[in-house]
């Protein structure tokens, strides 16, 4: 099968770039390479994958999806038969003080690649559980409204979700959104807590611990997303229209306190807290209802947050040469 990974040399594209690659499919790759991320890191993502097994099945163009006639391009030159698209400008705090390059990336961007998409047999695109927003009961089912977003990049998701509705509806487009609830690893985003948090612990640096560490996430190990995108993106969408929602998270919120301490116990060390107010536009607790996925696709995240913390701070250790 013939893949287009958008976001490919992101935190999640390259996991499940290396999924497909390793079980035969032919994986096309793009990003942008935008230097409001970890340059190096990207790079670094995409060495890695250019030396697993099945590399040679691995292309990568360096193409921005707010391009739309080189995506366009890039679609007729190579055929995908499926998509993923996962490329986006993240992160709910730079979204309120940088609010057009969100616009542009991830509703032009994906506008674009709707465009690009017609005909594809499957579109499985990165929303956000951001998008569920004020007033939620827990845990978060798909069903909920997601209509009271509280920050610019929750609805910028949600927009997606939205335009991808009406191409399924009038292009017969088959889409599958999925929610990712915290998602934490080996090659993980430098701006995320688990980052953030393990590198100050390692330096001895004080930790700005929003809302005073109370605030709950669903913490979901990549490998388990991964393996939750390659499932989904197997078993199109059959509806009318052929559009569907799922949540990607374990199902088990766990408190950043909690999460710090388990860094600090398998560290063997101590953080220096700074307890702050939490940030406008986050949500005080995430926490998914995960039987859908389960579900369409008999799969469920098994990582627990124990198991992960401890692959987390090995992979870390390794990397630093410790």
């Amino acid at each position: 099968m013939r893949v287009l990974v958008t976001g490919a040399a992101g935190f999640i594209g390259h996991y499940v770039s290396a999924r497909l690659l390793a079980r035969g499919d032919v994986v096309i790759g793009v990003d942008n390479l935008d230097p409001s991320g970890d340059v190096a890191l990207k790079r670094a993502r995409l060495a890695r994958l250019q030396g697993l097994p099945g590399a040679e099945a691995f292309t990568f163009h360096a193409v921005d999806v707010t391009d739309g006639p080189e995506l366009r391009a890039l679609f007729e030159r190579e055929r995908p038969e499926r998509v993923v698209h996962l490329a986006a400008r993240v992160g709910v705090r730079a979204a309120g003080t940088s609010p057009r390059g969100y616009l542009d990336t991830n509703v032009t961007g994906f506008f674009h690649l709707l465009e690009c998409a017609r005909g594809v047999e499957h579109l499985v695109y990165a929303s956000s559980s951001s998008v569920y927003g004020a007033g939620t009961s827990a845990p978060f089912r798909e069903d909920a409204a997601a209509d009271r977003p509280l920050s610019f990049y929750a609805a910028t998701k949600r927009a997606d979700e939205l335009m991808a509705h009406t191409y399924g509806h009038l292009q017969g487009l088959p889409t599958s959104g999925l929610r990712f609830f915290t998602v934490y690893g080996p090659w993980g985003r430098p701006d995320m807590a688990p980052m953030l948090f393990l590198r100050a612990l390692r330096e001895g640096r004080p930790i700005d611990l929003y809302g005073e560490g109370r605030m709950q996430r669903d913490f979901t190990h990549v490998d388990d997303v991964a393996e939750a995108v390659v499932r989904v993106l197997d078993r199109p969408p059959t509806g009318a229209p052929p559009y569907r929602l799922l949540n990607v998270g374990r199902g088990e919120p766990v408190t950043l306190r909690d999460f710090l301490s388990l860094l600090e116990r398998h560290l063997r060390t101590r953080a220096t807290l700074n307890p702050l107010p939490a940030q406008p536009g986050e949500l005080e607790s995430t926490w998914a209802d995960p039987s859908a996925l389960e579900r369409e696709t008999g799969f469920r995240a098994r990582i627990s947050v124990e198991d992960g913390v401890a692959r987390l701070v090995a992979w870390y250790l390794q990397q630093s040469g410790l």
